[in-house]
């Protein structure tokens, strides 16, 4: 890049430090002596264990593997056998199983709770150890009494359930690769994504809950296993009508869960697939991700364990919907040993922090939520610290987007003084985090605390020189375990190799600007492809929600920058006010002072807008992308796909607002 990208940011501020007594009792510390035992490797900071994790890739997730004793039938020859990207090779030889790494807690805690269903309106319902073992072994053995086996797609149309957990379990445990969206998705996004994977098996659910309503979708289920012809068998679970009669043709979930089936676990190669996520697909259909059963569970013990210091006494809430990775990586959690608890509802139902009451009401010790969901309690003027008992809390994750610095304070004055609040930031496209929280450092204001372990984090600038200190596009530049097997129906692998390998041939590139400082810590500042871009100086649309969103009178707001085919230059600043507030010209001059001063007097915006609503994903993410490409003039149906928008009313203001842009643009000509 010729010019820096950044915001000229307030110096960082010490939120919260570990104790030593706490360092010395974390598992990270642990690790440390049991690699100066085993490989002769003497750290004692983090980043001392991140580089020899980096620099010895073999010899660090060989480690891992033996550090926690993963269960397998045959032995790899090796961690890392080939590091090309992409087409590493992992773990030759092995055979081994997810589920079954997962289920080992079942002989050593049987009677231990190991998931906690709630939900909005009924009363919770625990499953041991013992009974998700026993549920798992028996709905496995009726999917190969259906005939399913390794390499066979159950797709499954479920809300954050027990169950879900269960079908996920049985369906690893037998080999067949598993996908599974959301209820709330429409009928389109649903079909968009189970087309390309042709299942076998579709799991759907009844309905869910919703802000205290009880939302039907057995029409939307039937209507999606009509235009999948592949589908043999269709499995129901009755969540909302546990009582209700099925149609003939359906399965019911229940039944198939019981009998006296013994566990029994496909031994399956490291790489092969465990399931298929999507990618948001706002400008096509969206991509079906692969995951391997290896790759994820060596990611899964080496972070919950590790960076997240999780253990059998641990209880972990994540708000989240399972169209959403991060409901994965709850599930993953598991492989600790620890509880999860699911929740079917509206994070915000009866009060905007529901789900912190539910940390209290169920003594969690870790919460996972959007850094979004935190901001909207801060906003609300939300005192969960006062309100609820949140002693047990140790910590907290947020990610999707980036904190706002005010947050992170909130969150010190409001939840809790001792928690470690970590902020990741990763993807779909490895169900993990690149960079994130670990238990040896201090948390301070608007930082990453650093690389996680085994990921070798850069900051490059366009022409391919490292960086260190100023802004530069986020690359890995050497292979995770967790990265991608492929792309569902991308033969010649080329789909994959595009979206990360095409800028820089052998090293991932994924998509975000990032700093990266001479102490290791990071700062995430927003999608390097939603770059506002004026006069040649760079800025990350984060930093300035950041300035704008820390306004009493800004809920939410939205920032684009699209180069115009005549070479001028669009930047809209899209704002909601919150309740009592309306965007005048005092309100429009602060906004813009605000800009100036904290951020860059270059990034004013030509205009901002009262919008009705922020467009979003359906996993939460703004639609920068596709609306900058509207306002280019590019058309709606190459520039977006509905079928993964929240809200298309919403989104339809946004369409209208671009045409009428374009519309003048024409005049003024």
């Amino acid at each position: 890049m010729n010019d820096s990208l950044g915001s000229e940011t307030s110096a960082s501020t010490t939120l919260w430090a570990p104790t030593p007594e706490r360092i010395a009792a974390s598992r990270m510390a642990d690790f440390q002596r049991w690699v100066r035992q085993n490989r002769q490797v003497d750290t004692t900071t983090y980043i001392e264990l991140w580089e020899w994790s980096v620099g010895d890739p073999d010899a660090f997730w060989m480690s891992i593997w033996q550090y926690f004793d993963v269960v397998h039938s045959a032995e790899p020859t090796s961690a890392l056998a080939d590091d090309r990207m992409p087409g590493a090779i992992w773990f030759p030889g092995a055979r081994l199983n997810w589920a079954e790494n997962l289920l080992r807690h079942a002989n050593t805690t049987p009677d231990a709770i190991a998931i906690v269903a709630v939900t909005e309106t009924g009363d919770p319902v625990e499953t041991t150890w013992a009974e998700l073992e026993h549920k798992t072994a028996n709905f496995a053995a009726r999917l190969r009494d259906l005939g399913i086996g390794p390499g066979d797609r159950v797709a499954a149309v479920l809300p954050n359930i027990a169950e879900a957990v269960v079908a996920l379990l049985a369906t690893a445990s037998v080999g067949a690769i598993w996908s599974c969206c959301s209820p709330d998705f429409g009928v389109k996004g649903l079909v968009d994504r189970f087309t390309q994977i042709e299942p076998t098996i579709l799991i759907g659910v009844d309905g869910y809950v919703w802000n205290s309503k009880r939302i039907d979708r057995r029409g939307i289920v039937s209507e999606v296993v009509s235009a999948l012809p592949t589908v043999r068998h269709t499995i129901t679970v009755r969540h909302l009508n546990p009582d209700a009669t099925l149609p003939d043709a359906e399965l019911d979930f229940v039944e198939l869960t019981c009998g006296n089936a013994k566990p029994r676990y496909e031994q399956l190669a490291f790489e092969h697939p465990l399931w298929i996520l999507y990618s948001s697909g706002t400008t096509g259909l969206p991509k079906g991700i692969v995951h391997s059963h290896g790759g994820i569970l060596l990611e899964s013990l080496k972070a919950n364990a590790l960076a997240y210091d999780l253990g059998p006494t641990d209880r972990v809430l994540i708000a989240a919907s399972t169209a959403w990775v991060v409901w994965n990586m709850l599930v993953d959690t598991m492989f600790t040993g620890c509880s999860i608890v699911t929740y079917d509802g509206n994070p915000s139902a009866n009060a905007p922090d529901t789900v912190l009451r539910l940390c209290s009401d169920f003594g969690v010790t870790r919460f996972g939520t959007g850094a979004a969901y935190l901001t909207l309690c801060e906003k609300a003027g939300a005192e969960p610290g006062k309100n609820y008992d949140l002693s047990a809390l140790r910590s907290i994750m947020t990610t999707g987007s980036p904190l706002p610095d005010s947050t992170w304070k909130w969150v010190y004055d409001e939840i809790s003084s001792d928690v470690l609040l970590g902020s990741d930031s990763g993807g779909t496209d490895v169900a993990t985090a690149f960079v994130g929280a670990n238990p040896l450092d201090a948390v301070r204001t608007g930082e990453l605390m650093g690389p996680c372990l085994g990921c070798k984090v850069e900051a490059w600038t366009e022409d391919g020189i490292s960086v260190t200190g100023q802004v530069g596009e986020m690359v890995i530049t050497a292979p995770m375990p967790s990265m991608p097997v492929a792309f569902w129906n991308d033969a010649d692998g080329k789909r994959y190799h595009d979206s990360y390998f095409d800028t820089f041939p052998g090293v991932w590139r994924h998509g975000d600007w990032i700093t990266i400082s001479e102490n290791g810590s990071c700062q995430i500042h927003g999608r390097s492809d939603s770059t506002i871009n004026r006069g040649g100086v760079r800025m990350g649309s984060a930093d300035i929600y950041d300035a704008v969103e820390a306004l009493p009178e800004i809920a939410t707001s939205l920032v684009i920058g699209a180069e115009l085919s005549d070479g001028g230059y669009h930047m809209p600043l899209f704002v909601v006010t919150n309740p009592g507030y309306d965007l005048n010209n005092a309100l429009s001059d602060k906004i813009k002072k605000v800009i100036r001063t904290e951020v860059s007097p270059r990034h004013v915006p030509d205009v901002i807008l009262a919008a009705p609503a922020i467009p979003m994903t359906r996993t939460g993410k703004r639609l920068e992308v596709p609306i900058k490409k509207l306002i280019q003039g590019i058309d709606e149906s190459v520039a977006i796909n509905r079928g993964t928008v929240a809200d298309t009313d919403v989104l339809q203001w946004y369409v209208d607002y671009a045409a009428k842009f374009r519309a003048d643009l024409v005049d003024q000509r």
